[in-house]
């Protein structure tokens, strides 16, 4: 039968249709640029809520992935006094309508992080418009991803190694590892950097309201293109280099592997430390381009014992508050580089 002349009907799921996730992911996204562009659908009406059940059905983004750092939602006016006594703050930012705000309460000395996010469901076509000016992706505008809190866990339980050392974080969206590090490791300079202007825009508002947790480390933010060339000032200077989430991009592999060969220190100390999904072949592409440019590598799938765990009562079945779980694209692997063997 012509399957033209036997429709599917117009309510049924995508997945019942036998579609892949992909073209699911397509679908969702038509409707729900549609929804916004000519029907105005506003937030809250019922297409909008088949939409946002669409995505959560085959999503693999749990919004508090590993759970790893207890944390809680706090309003945003409660800031304000922060940034009024920060000399890098502005006070009128904290008004936005899109701005979420989380505590973190870190386990190092009684210290936490107030952070300031875009809400999850905010994502614009100008900031799509963005991406394509910059050559950039706008992956740091959406959340924080889970590999990018199993980075910031992983720093706390290994502070020792940044003590008095000069950090960077690349492709690091809202900055929770960076500013991890500067408040729990004594290290000397932490530089937070992302290629996307917006989100260097909240890296630095989070650097104003959590001023007074750093000590003694300096702490700044700065818009770091990995595809152009860096300031003579930076090049082998760094200790150490973190990153999270940074290589599904194919694209971006060779100026990535660039930017760590020209920004890491020429020490048998100094190194970075990548954490990334197995995504398809992407991270294994990645460490091809790795060795291609002079650097080595070793990858770890069993680097801390509770991230593991979790990770088995996740794959197991035993643990059903990430809906969707899935190995390859959610457990992040820790990579190790360096420039000597």
């Amino acid at each position: 039968m012509d399957s033209s002349s036997s429709p599917a009907p117009p309510q049924a799921p995508a997945r019942s249709r036998g579609a892949s996730n992909a073209s699911q992911r397509w679908s969702i996204l038509r409707r729900a640029l549609l929804a916004r562009s000519s029907s105005r659908v506003p937030e809250g009406t019922s297409r909008d809520q088949d939409i946002k059940d669409e995505a959560n059905n085959i999503s693999r983004k749990a919004s508090r992935g590993f759970n790893l750092i207890e944390c809680h939602s706090l309003p945003i006016s409660e800031l304000t006094k922060s940034l009024e006594n920060s000399s890098n703050g502005n006070e009128s930012d904290l008004g936005c309508q899109k701005d979420v705000c989380v505590n973190y309460k870190l386990p190092c000395g009684g210290s936490s992080l107030n952070l300031v996010y875009r809400r999850e469901d905010s994502l614009e076509l100008n900031d799509m418009e963005a991406s394509n000016r910059y050559n950039i992706d706008t992956t740091g505008l959406v959340c924080c991803w889970p590999s990018e809190e199993v980075l910031a866990y992983y720093c706390i339980n290994h502070s020792d190694m940044f003590r008095a050392k000069k950090v960077l974080e690349l492709g690091s969206g809202y900055g929770l590892a960076g500013l991890v590090i500067a408040a729990c490791t004594n290290a000397d300079e932490v530089v937070i950097s992302d290629g996307n202007p917006q989100v260097v825009g909240y890296i630095q508002k989070n650097i104003s309201i959590n001023a007074e947790t750093f000590g003694e480390t300096k702490v700044k933010s700065m818009i770091l293109h990995w595809d152009k060339e860096q300031a003579s000032e930076m090049l082998n200077s760094f200790d150490i280099i973190v990153a999270s989430d940074c290589t599904f991009f194919k694209q971006f592999h060779e100026s990535l592997a660039r930017t760590v060969k020209s920004l890491l220190k020429h020490s048998a100390t100094s190194h970075a430390i990548f954490l990334s999904p197995k995504r398809g072949d992407s991270l294994d592409k990645f460490l091809e381009t790795i060795k291609e440019n002079g650097l080595n590598f070793e990858s770890m799938e069993n680097y801390d014992s509770t991230v593991w765990n979790l990770h088995k009562k996740y794959v197991a079945g035993d643990d059903r508050t990430w809906p969707n779980y899935d190995k390859e694209h959610c457990y992040p692997l820790l990579v190790r580089i360096s420039s000597f063997c």
